[in-house]
C-alpha cells in the first residue's frame, strides 16, 4: 500500500488538514503539540488493555487494583472491603488457601480480570459505563457475582468510569453526575470519625463510632478545618482523662479509649467541640453497629469487657429509651443500625418516631431488594452506600436513585480496608449524596478522601455548593 493509498483509506489527509488549520486560528506558538494533541482527540477512545494485580489494602489484607488501558491513557483503581460480607451483598472472590495471606489472597479475582474480564470489554468505549458493567454481570451470570468476585468486577467498573470522564474532558464528578441524571453537584458534609470501638478497635467500647459532622461550616475547606481541630481537642480531652494510650487509633483512624458508656463517649466529644468553639455548628452521628453485640433479641453493651460481659442485657425497647435519652442530650442528627440487621420491628418503630436519621447499613447492605422492603415498611430513611456491596458503577447508581425517589437521605461510605483510591470522594460530589463517611481526619487512606473533595471544590468554584446545613435536603 503506498502512503497516498494509506492516507486516504483512514481519511488522514483531512484530519491533518482540519488540525493545522485548528493550530493556524489559535495561533500557537508549538504547533506540533498543538496538532499532536488535536489529532489525538479526533479519534475515539476505546478500551485497549485491562490488568490486574494484587495489593494491600490498609489493614495488610490483599485486594484487587486494576489499570485500565484506552488510547488515551491508563486508569487506575482499587477497590476496598470491609471486616465481613453479608449475606445479601455482592460477593468478594477470595482464594481460602491459608498457605497464602491466610486465605485472603485475591490471586483467582485478578485471574479472572487478566484472562476474562479483559477479553470481554477491549473495544468498548469507556464512555458506555452501563454497557461495560453490563457486560461483565453478563460474563459472570451469579446474582452476587460470585463466579468473577465483586471485587474483580467493581475494580474495573471504576476504572473504566475514570477512563470514561477523561475521554469527554471532564472531571469525573461530573461524569458520574451525568451518568446519574442529575442537574447539580453537591460537596457532601464530612461525617468523621473521632471515637472508634466495636469491631474497628481493641478497646472495650461496643459501639462502632461516634462521628461529627460540620454541618455549619460556609465551604468544604473550612468544614475540613473544623473536623480537624475537633480531632486534635479530642486527642487532648482523651489525655487528660483516659490516658496517652487512649489516643491509639483504630481501623479508621478514630481515637480508642476505654471508655464504659456511649454517655461517656459522647461526654468527651462534647468537651471537644466545646473547646474548639464552634457549638452547635457541629453535630454528632453514632454508628451503632448493633449487629455485633446482639446475643438473640438482647442487646450485651459490655460484650467486650470480660469481667462484665452477659450481666447488663438491653432489650430493643431499652435501647431505643437510650437512644431518646442521649438524642436528648446531645445534637445527634443521625444513627447508623441501632438494631440487629434482621431486626425489622424496632428499627421501624424507632424510625418512626422522628427523633433522627435513621441510617441503614447491615440491615439494607446497599442491596436493591432490601432497600425496596425498607421503604415499602417505612423501616429507616436513610441509605449508607458502600460500592464493594454492590459491585459496580451502575448498580450503585440505581440504587441511590431508588432511595432518592423515596425522599431517603445518602451516606456514600467507605470500608474498614481501604486503599488510596479516592473514587468514592467524587461519587459522592456527583451523586450529590449529602454526607460522607470516610473515616478520622488521620491516616492517610482517609485523608486522602477529603483532600480530594478539597481538589474537587477548588476547581469546580461556583459549579458545586457545600451541603451545609442542607445535608438532608440534597434530593
Amino acid at each position: 500500500m503506498s502512503v497516498q493509498e494509506y492516507l486516504d483509506k483512514h481519511t488522514l489527509s483531512r484530519k491533518i488538514e482540519d488540525a493545522v488549520n485548528a493550530a493556524v486560528r489559535a495561533k500557537t506558538s508549538d504547533p506540533v503539540l498543538f496538532i499532536a494533541n488535536h489529532m489525538k482527540k479526533a479519534v475515539s477512545s476505546v478500551i485497549t488493555k485491562v490488568k490486574a494485580r494484587q495489593i494491600l489494602d490498609s489493614r495488610g489484607i490483599p485486594t484487587v487494583e486494576v489499570d485500565l488501558h484506552t488510547n488515551k491513557g491508563v486508569f487506575r483503581a482499587s477497590v476496598p472491603s470491609g471486616d465481613s460480607s453479608g449475606t445479601y451483598e455482592a460477593i468478594e472472590l477470595r482464594d481460602g488457601d491459608k498457605g497464602m495471606y491466610l486465605g485472603n489472597s485475591v490471586a483467582k479475582a485478578v485471574k479472572n480480570i487478566n484472562e476474562r474480564i479483559s477479553e470481554a470489554l477491549i473495544g468498548m468505549d469507556p464512555k458506555l459505563q452501563a454497557q461495560i458493567d453490563h457486560a461483565m454481570i453478563d460474563l459472570d451470570k451469579t446474582e452476587k457475582k460470585n463466579e468473577l468476585g465483586a471485587n474483580a468486577i467493581l475494580a474495573v467498573s471504576i476504572a473504566a468510569c475514570k477512563a470514561g470522564a477523561a475521554e469527554k474532558e471532564v472531571p469525573l464528578c461530573k461524569h458520574l453526575s451525568d451518568l446519574s441524571g442529575r442537574a447539580n453537584m453537591t460537596l457532601p458534609v464530612p461525617a468523621f470519625t473521632v471515637l472508634s470501638g466495636g469491631n474497628h478497635a481493641s478497646n472495650n467500647f461496643a459501639i462502632q463510632e461516634i462521628m461529627i459532622l460540620p454541618v455549619g461550616a460556609s465551604r468544604f475547606e473550612e468544614a475540613l478545618q473544623w473536623g480537624s481541630e475537633t480531632y486534635h481537642h479530642l486527642k487532648a480531652v482523651v489525655t487528660e482523662k483516659n490516658g496517652i494510650l487512649g489516643c491509639n487509633v483504630g481501623e479508621d483512624g478514630g481515637l480508642t479509649p476505654d471508655i464504659s458508656s456511649l454517655k461517656e463517649g459522647l461526654e468527651l466529644v462534647k468537651e471537644a467541640i466545646n473547646r474548639t468553639g464552634y457549638g452547635d455548628k457541629i453535630k454528632i452521628a453514632i454508628d451503632v453497629a448493633a449487629t455485633n453485640f446482639c446475643i438473640g433479641t438482647k442487646y450485651d453493651l459490655d460484650i467486650k469487657s470480660p469481667n462484665k460481659s452477659g450481666q447488663n442485657f438491653k432489650s430493643a425497647e431499652d435501647m431505643i429509651d437510650m437512644y431518646k435519652q442521649l438524642c436528648a442530650e446531645y445534637p445527634i442528627v443521625f444513627i447508623e443500625d441501632p438494631f440487629d440487621k434482621e431486626d425489622w420491628e424496632h428499627t421501624k418503630h424507632f424510625s418512626g418516631l422522628g427523633i433522627c436519621q435513621v441510617v441503614g447499613d447491615d440491615l439494607l447492605m446497599s442491596n436493591s431488594k432490601r432497600v425496596e422492603r425498607a421503604i415499602q415498611e417505612s423501616a429507616c430513611n436513610a441509605l449508607l452506600l458502600k460500592v464493594n456491596q454492590i459491585g459496580t458503577v451502575t448498580e450503585a447508581i440505581e440504587v441511590v436513585k431508588l432511595a432518592r425517589d423515596a425522599q431517603w437521605g445518602v451516606v456514600t461510605s467507605h470500608r474498614c480496608g481501604e486503599t488510596e483510591d479516592s473514587f468514592i470522594s467524587d461519587l459522592s460530589v456527583g451523586l450529590a449524596t449529602g454526607v460522607i463517611k470516610a473515616g478520622a481526619p488521620c491516616r492517610g487512606e482517609r485523608t486522602m478522601k477529603y483532600n480530594q473533595l478539597l481538589r474537587i471544590e477548588e476547581e469546580l468554584g461556583e459549579q458545586v455548593v457545600y451541603a451545609g446545613e442542607d445535608w438532608r435536603q440534597t434530593l
